[in-house]
């Protein structure tokens, strides 16, 4: 049976404990209002830029004067998967959720007889992945957003993935990040940024309109050779985004639900010091009482 000291230090260690969880859920809770409104934002543009280029690239994907990022490279050999998680824990399965479906990713593309290269964003992605793919990770690229996410951090990622690819080291590059959609849920998800993925024309409305047949000055290959990096930057920056905003978001459950946790482990061990204290003072007294009986 632990000593009341024990069980005093003890509850003092939880107390402590709980202050700082409580003030991690709210600072993280005063960041996500921020991520949130910044990932929702970002949003309209980064898929309103897709569906422009996929309208512009549609009748170009097969062309022999087709840019590179449209086209590829022709084979799809060779896989750069970017894991994209944060630096910092105690945020719940973020990270671990992340990592795990591009573990899946990875074993299935190695199933396929595929050559499969890693870059991760983020050291804990990182320092999972190394256990089991070691040899596959290519660069870690770590310190993003600090102080404050911003655009020059997207370009640096978007840089080093096209310097590899202008390099002839891979064939087709997916992202791998969660999709912010509330506090409690996030959305893993993997988007393929090279080559530019066309999407097929849908029915309806929608393949009326992209059925329009339209002139560009300059040409359309002019045009999509500054925009697809430009695609690629503003893609990494959605990523960035919504991964910062989830991050903050699961941060915020994780820590709401240990300050929760150390509340109900300080009413138990409360509960367990005062019946130890209460049985001591049985004790002294019985034995106080034995004594007198015996004189």
């Amino acid at each position: 049976m632990p000593s009341l000291k024990d069980l005093r230090m003890r509850i003092d260690s939880v107390k402590s404990t709980q202050k700082i969880t409580s003030a991690m859920k709210m600072v993280a809770a005063a960041k996500l209002r921020r991520a949130q409104e910044q990932a929702e934002a970002a949003r309209p543009y980064a898929e309103r830029m897709e569906r422009m280029l996929g309208s512009l690239a549609g009748s170009m994907a097969s062309s022999e004067g087709a840019p590179k990022l449209l086209a590829g490279t022709g084979k799809q050999d060779v896989h750069l998967v970017v894991v994209m998680t944060s630096d910092k824990g105690l945020c719940g399965a973020f990270n671990s959720s992340i990592v795990r479906d591009a573990r899946r990713m990875i074993a299935g593309l190695q199933a396929d007889g595929k050559e499969v290269k890693i870059l991760c964003v983020g050291r804990k992605g990182w320092s999972q992945i190394r256990r089991d793919y070691a040899p596959l990770i290519v660069d870690l690229i770590e310190g993003i957003g600090r102080p404050r996410l911003s655009f020059d951090d997207a370009q640096g990622v978007a840089s080093r993935v096209l310097q590899m690819f202008e390099a002839g080291e891979f064939d087709v590059c997916t992202l791998v990040y969660n999709r912010f959609k509330s506090v409690i849920a996030q959305i893993v998800t993997r988007q393929q940024v090279i080559p530019f993925a066309v999407d097929a024309p849908v029915e309806g409305a929608q393949a009326d309109a992209s059925s329009v047949v339209y002139d560009y000055e300059p040409d359309e290959t002019e045009i999509l050779e500054v925009l697809l990096p430009r695609n690629m930057s503003v893609q990494v920056f959605r990523a960035l985004l919504e991964n910062n905003a989830s991050e903050h978001g699961a941060r915020m459950g994780a820590m709401d639900n240990a300050t929760r946790n150390a509340g109900e482990m300080i009413d138990s061990l409360t509960l367990n010091y005062n019946r130890t204290r209460q049985a001591f003072i049985t004790k002294e007294l019985i034995e106080i009482i034995s004594g007198a009986e015996a004189v």
